[in-house]
């Protein structure tokens, strides 16, 4: 199924994107990027256009670090194999913000006009990632009416899971995510987007929890959890 809305709320946290573009918690920016940040901030809903496709599919078996799913897709990952372990069903899903955003990201930066660029670019960073939430809700609400619980979201190039494997989650969606499309190097276009899969089971404590940085040595990672 794809989906598109313009109904999903997006409320930018101003002085998160303030520490995304550099400044630190106890800084505040100059006027100029203030304003500019409230400003885009304000808009944001002008140049997104949302859309997002899940599908359910049964997790089959596991044999080691391969994952076999409903439909003869196989994951590739030891943090994915710990994860859906624990479950029955996983939610494979893909989302995005539309291109319109970063093509205005881009003729900013070819007008010279950087700042105005990195502000707006990190706010698009902020809107696609508020639509993962929205998406991971919708599924929540979905399969808590069933008495099911969901994990974390994971998304490939994480951990172990390599960026490869988006063929194979493209494939689980089987066509149904045609506002994303995939380069040669398996990066999503429009960039300003997110795929990835999110657990489902009944065992709430082990699903919930799951979480692979709580015994990862990596901790200067910035994907850590």
């Amino acid at each position: 199924m794809t989906t598109l809305s313009n109904q999903i709320p997006i409320n930018i946290n101003e002085r998160q994107v303030w520490r995304d573009i550099g400044y630190c918690s106890t800084c505040k920016p100059p006027a100029r990027v203030t304003a500019l940040t409230h400003d885009y901030a304000e808009n944001v809903n002008q140049l997104i256009n949302p859309a997002f496709s899940y599908v359910i599919k049964d997790v089959d078996f596991i044999i080691n670090s391969s994952v076999f799913i409903e439909g003869g897709v196989i994951f590739q990952s030891r943090v994915i194999s710990e994860l859906l372990k624990k479950c029955e069903k996983v939610a494979v899903f893909a989302l995005t913000i539309d291109s319109y955003l970063e093509e205005t990201v881009a003729q900013l930066a070819e007008d010279g006009l950087i700042v105005q660029a990195r502000v707006l670019d990190a706010i698009g960073s902020h809107a696609v990632e508020q639509v993962a939430d929205h998406v991971q809700d919708i599924i929540k609400q979905m399969v808590g009416a069933r008495g099911l619980y969901i994990s974390r979201r994971f998304s490939p190039g994480y951990c172990d899971w390599e960026v490869s494997q988006q063929q194979m989650l493209f494939h689980a969606m089987n066509g149904s995510n045609s506002s994303i499309q995939l380069t040669d190097d398996n990066l999503m276009v429009p960039r300003k987007s997110i795929s990835g899969v999110i657990g489902i089971g009944t065992c709430k404590s082990e699903i919930e929890n799951y979480n692979p940085c709580a015994s990862c040595q990596e901790h200067n990672c910035p994907g850590r959890r």
